[in-house]
């Protein structure tokens, strides 16, 4: 697609007053409503309510710093995209990732998946999702997606909080290599102290902006 999302566009800079940046989010959001139809089929849509949501995840992609500053944003830390089930919260993330400069590419894994591999193949899982695999020097920027959907395991009996491990893990990378971490869940900060701990509550404060749904927006499966 030659069309680029970022190009200025007078009349929708007027209703952009609100967002004062050298870029276009109309124009953004209609490409991405394109790219959405292309990776999700004709019925993919992005309505005018989840606007709030989406012009914060451009502005912080795109590493916009006027924008994110009035959204009180850190573009040193990841994103918390939390909201109900089935508002869009993986889709839109899969979609981040085309606007996402090369350096800050970041891939999408869901919670579910890693805790089937733990049983498969243990802590070296833990590993895996924090440090980067065996061998490998580099840790990579990863999107956590539904956190909260995996079950505390099982390995030779001893029972492991996957996520938990891998999130304290992911907040040293944080701090020793600024490696960012973003995560997708319909939990709330409350029900995620609950299920992971205090300690991955307070580390979480630090390693994310929380972007949230509004709770009563309606499921769009």
């Amino acid at each position: 697609m030659n069309h680029n999302p970022t190009e200025q566009n007078t009349s929708t800079q007027e209703q952009t007053k609100t967002i004062q940046s050298h870029y276009s989010y109309i124009e953004i959001i209609v490409w991405l409503e394109k790219k959405g139809i292309e990776l999700y089929g004709n019925h993919f849509k992005i309505l005018e309510n989840d606007h709030p949501v989406i012009y914060k995840l451009i502005a912080y992609f795109l590493k916009d710093e006027a924008t994110c500053f009035q959204y009180n944003i850190n573009l040193n830390k990841g994103i918390l995209l939390s909201g109900p089930i089935g508002c869009g919260k993986t889709s839109l993330m899969n979609l981040m990732k085309h606007l996402t400069p090369t350096e800050h590419k970041f891939f999408v894994k869901p919670c579910r998946d890693i805790s089937f591999e733990f049983i498969q193949d243990g802590y070296e899982i833990i590993h895996k999702y924090s440090k980067g695999k065996l061998y490998q020097s580099e840790p990579k920027t990863i999107c956590f997606d539904d956190l909260g959907t995996e079950n505390n395991l099982k390995y030779y009996g001893n029972e492991c909080n996957v996520m938990a491990e891998i999130l304290l893990s992911r907040y040293d990378i944080f701090t020793s290599k600024k490696i960012q971490t973003h995560i997708t869940t319909n939990l709330s900060a409350s029900e995620i102290e609950n299920v992971y701990g205090n300690r991955v509550r307070s580390r979480m404060r630090e390693m994310f902006n929380l972007i949230a749904y509004d709770k009563n927006i309606k499921d769009k499966r």
